[in-house]
């Protein structure tokens, strides 16, 4: 069988957006545009089976980069046997949110053939293998994109931020040019590392740019990523 990878396109949008910087532990700060984990989690919201990667390549940011803040009571405690009482463990924090936020994601859909998955063996023992099908997984995909259907809802970083989302046919589709700003964007959470350590796995950074709008966002395998 031969196994080939197909591009797909999203544009993504939504009213509020907080890609949260883990460097800062105390106030929830978003990162300036969404992060490759983050347009990775959306394409698998709406299609992920154990044979198949999302590997994001591109991030073009449509909508101008505009921020808010928003104070909210928080819990500063974790349930345990205890009983909680909220008024004594009640504490007021402040997160800098994106708002009114717009991308186009291109990722592939890379297949990974069964003689590569023996680190997640323990994901696949109950799966049925015989008429995987790269293909297959592509069309399963491109139908459930079109038609707006996903597993669970995608979300812009935190779980309150629901996104919404379109397929983008670039063949046949009208695009909004990205805006026309470049800047570097630092050192910014690439993904996990889960093929190294599933059940712990550690943080993977990369160097952002944006061009004229357009983020090239490296292969997971690259150099260019940070470990």
């Amino acid at each position: 069988m031969e196994y080939y990878d197909k591009e797909f396109c999203l544009e993504v949008w939504g009213p509020i957006a907080c890609f949260t910087r883990p460097e800062l532990k105390v106030e929830r700060v978003s990162y300036d545009v969404i992060t490759p984990s983050a347009a990775r989690a959306i394409f698998e919201a709406i299609f992920w089976k154990p044979a198949i990667h999302w590997q994001v390549t591109k991030i073009e940011v449509l909508n101008t980069i505009k921020w808010t803040s928003v104070r909210r009571n928080e819990v500063g405690a974790v349930a345990s046997k205890n009983p909680i009482f909220i008024e004594d463990k009640r504490q007021q924090k402040n997160t800098l949110l994106l708002k009114d936020v717009r991308y186009r994601i291109w990722a592939k859909l890379e297949f990974i053939p069964k003689r590569k998955r023996a680190v997640q063996s323990d994901l696949f023992d109950n799966e049925e293998h015989n008429d995987e099908n790269p293909a297959k997984y592509n069309a399963m995909f491109e139908r459930r994109a079109s038609k707006g259907q996903c597993f669970n809802q995608p979300y812009l970083g935190t779980r309150e931020s629901s996104a919404s989302f379109r397929l983008v046919n670039p063949e046949t589709d009208v695009l909004d040019n990205p805006i026309a700003e470049s800047r570097d964007l630092g050192i910014m959470l690439y993904d996990m590392d889960f093929e190294s350590n599933l059940k712990n796995p550690p943080a993977m950074f990369y160097r952002a740019k944006m061009e004229n709008g357009v983020i090239i966002v490296p292969h997971k395998d690259s150099e260019e990523i940070l470990r």
